[in-house]
This record gives C-alpha cells, sequence and structure tokens, in this order.
C-alpha cells in the first residue's frame, strides 16, 4: 500500500474500533464510571498505571482500587486518614503493590494541594513547550512533580520516563482518555487546556508489531524513539489529531492478529 491507501485503510480500522464497544473490554471503562473531572482522572490515571498484563485482570483490579477508595477516589486522595491507606497496604497487581498505592494516594493529594491537579501539571509543561509539541517532555517533567515528596525508590518505576527512554506506553494512553474529544464515546476528553495534536501513540506489544508489519515503524525496540518515529507517520495522516490511529494498531493487533498473518 502507497501512504494514501495506508491511511484510507487504518482511517477506516479508526471507525471501527473507536465506538462504545471498545470499551467493554477496555480499562478505560473505569473512568467512565464517574462524572465528577477530578474522579475521572484519578480514575483513569490509577487504572492506567496499572494496564499492563491479562486485560481482564487489570479491569478486576481497577475496579478493586476503586472499591478500596470507597468509589470516590478524588475524596478518598484529599480525605484519607492514615487507617485509611491501611486498607491498601495488601493491593497487588504484578509488581505494584500496597506501598506504591498508598504512595500514589499521597503524591496525589500532594498534586490536587499544590499543584492545582493532573491537568494544570501537564499544562504547565507544555507551556514550556510551545503547547503544540510533543507531550513526552511534560510526562518526564510531571514524573519528577510526581515524587517529589518522600517515597520508596521502587514506586519510581511505576511512572515511565520518556527521556529515560521509555516509550511510556500507560501515560500516553491515560492522557489519550483525558484529552481526545471526538466525541464517539472511548476517550473521555475532559482536559481543555492541551491540543490532541500533541499526544503520542500508546506504543506496546500489540501496536507496534501492527506498525512494523504495515512499515511506518522500522525500530526494532519499543521505546521513545520507536514512539517519536511513529509519531512523524502519524503525524503525516492526521496533524490535528493523530493518536486516533492507536484504534486501528491496537485493534488490528489484538482483535484481528494481523501482524501474525
Amino acid at each position: 500500500m502507497n501512504n494514501l491507501e495506508l491511511k484510507a485503510f487504518l482511517d477506516e480500522k479508526v471507525e471501527l474500533y473507536n465506538n462504545p464497544n471498545f470499551i467493554e473490554s477496555d480499562p478505560v471503562q473505569i473512568p467512565h464510571l464517574f462524572s465528577q473531572k477530578e474522579d475521572v482522572e484519578i480514575a483513569g490515571f490509577l487504572s492506567a498505571t496499572i494496564a499492563w498484563g491479562n486485560r481482564k485482570m487489570i479491569i478486576k483490579n481497577s475496579h478493586r482500587m476503586m472499591d478500596l477508595m470507597g468509589n470516590a477516589p478524588y475524596d478518598f486522595v484529599m480525605s484519607h486518614t492514615e487507617n485509611d491507606l491501611e486498607r491498601l497496604e495488601f493491593f497487588v497487581h504484578r509488581t505494584f503493590n500496597g506501598h506504591d498505592f498508598q504512595y500514589f494516594i499521597k503524591s496525589l493529594q500532594n498534586i490536587y494541594s499544590n499543584h492545582r491537579g493532573l491537568e494544570a501539571v501537564f499544562y504547565k509543561e507544555q507551556l514550556k513547550n510551545g503547547g503544540l509539541s510533543s507531550i513526552q517532555s511534560a510526562i518526564s517533567e510531571f514524573k519528577k512533580i510526581f515524587f517529589e515528596i518522600e517515597h520508596l525508590h521502587r514506586t519510581e518505576k511505576h511512572v515511565s520516563d520518556p527521556m529515560g527512554n521509555s516509550a511510556a506506553k500507560r501515560i500516553n494512553m491515560f492522557l489519550r482518555w483525558m484529552v481526545r474529544q471526538d466525541h464517539k464515546g472511548v476517550d473521555l476528553g475532559i482536559w481543555k487546556s492541551i491540543s490532541p495534536a500533541s499526544l503520542s501513540c500508546p506504543l506496546d506489544v500489540h501496536s507496534g508489531n501492527v506498525a512494523r508489519t504495515l512499515g511506518i515503524l522500522h525500530r526494532k525496540q519499543n521505546d521513545c524513539k520507536a514512539v517519536a518515529e511513529l509519531d512523524i507517520v502519524l503525524r503525516e495522516f492526521d496533524k490535528n489529531d493523530p493518536v486516533k490511529y492507536d484504534f486501528a494498531l491496537f485493534g488490528l493487533g489484538v482483535f484481528e492478529g494481523f501482524f501474525s498473518l
């Protein structure tokens, strides 16, 4: 396929997968449980944080996180007591454990109390980059703020840093949920201050393998350099909303087994 044919093919797949049916088997369903902005973004951030491994287990454990917070994440973050945090101690999802969960709550409280919230942190860092450039450096600065209070070193691995050569798949996915405003029912689009044009594809094994099969990604590792390479092509296909193609790449890999054909 030439570039025009490839764009048309991927646009067709975006239309196929970017609809409410996608929510049923995806952790994006967790922030959809809430209506208050802060609840939505905290639920999204926490569920995106544990979004690796078996998808059913991701969703199950994300629901458990919400249950442990009384299904009122913002209120829990801002009003929790030490006894409340003790309830989180035995939570486990792969290498994310109760101590990590407890720190995330404390850090989120710091961000809402002292940095005006999650959106404000990313927006402030994006302004430094001219607003419409890639949001990857803002993710790196966000990590610094997230770990500015006392913490266990092991917890740092649960927030990726593109400047450390990570693809930062989970944060890029969280940002897609919060920023994209296409009103198709999947992405929530509650952050109005950041442009979708600055987003990057949440690159994982599925989207990476499909992108390589299609010839729009050549780097073998799924790292920040691969994200930057893919960004170039996807921005050529749609400069205003490049990350919509995540639906096509992910759907082709997970639901159609495209790369293995």
